[in-house]
């Protein structure tokens, strides 16, 4: 994957899904930048800039993504490549659904996802060394480098949503203490049931990821 990289830029989100908009752009693309001044977090939220973490987007053609994968479970998807990433350089981060990495009760990151042109867009911030928005670190002191070239070779690898799923499914426990937002009401994991197409079931209601 070809990788942009800037200073500063609004969110690297934005400039992204401008290219895909307003140009033939060659992809899968990514683009990476050392501080956004409007970076772009859940439910539209800011995610606050400091130098030294990391500030990702990339675009991938919804034809090269895995065949069984739904669009509304995408950000399950990358997120979890991108916790089994972390995994294996030794950090103990979890994935809350749909798209929130955590280690412990900390935030630590997360992912979101939109569609631009028949091209899906995933914007990724991590904490690495620095805490912003009031949340942690990464237990782990990798060079961001290094972890991209991982993380999309896992991309490359296009595991099944299946397979990943199969995964996740097992790890879902971790999400028992948490809460999710649904029509902008905070609801409890507690009783979720999480289905195969990366569903949550509350009280009967079927949950998507709208991130």
């Amino acid at each position: 994957m070809k990788i942009l990289y800037f200073d500063t830029l609004v969110s690297t989100q934005i400039y992204l899904k401008e290219l895909i908009k307003e140009t033939n752009v060659s992809l899968p693309l990514g683009v990476v930048c050392q501080i956004q001044t409007e970076g772009i977090g859940s439910r539209n939220n800011s995610w606050t800039s400091l130098k030294g973490n990391l500030f990702l987007s990339f675009a991938l053609p919804l034809s090269d993504l895995p065949e069984d994968l739904r669009l509304e479970s995408a950000s399950i998807y990358f997120s979890y490549l991108f916790k089994e990433t972390l995994e294996s350089f030794g950090s103990k981060v979890f994935l809350k659904w749909p798209n929130d990495l955590y280690i412990n009760d900390e935030k630590v990151g997360g992912m979101i996802t939109n569609i631009v042109n028949d091209t899906i867009v995933c914007g990724l911030g991590l904490n690495l060394v620095n805490s912003s928005n009031g949340f942690a670190c990464l237990d782990l002191s990798v060079d961001k480098n290094i972890i991209l070239k991982s993380y999309f070779k896992n991309i490359e690898n296009k595991p099944s949503w299946k397979q990943v799923f199969s995964k996740y499914k097992i790890n879902f426990c971790t999400n028992q203490n948490f809460f999710t937002h649904v029509k902008g009401i905070k609801v409890s994991l507690t009783e979720a049931t999480l289905e195969n197409d990366g569903s949550l079931n509350i009280n009967g209601e079927r949950i998507y990821s709208l991130r």
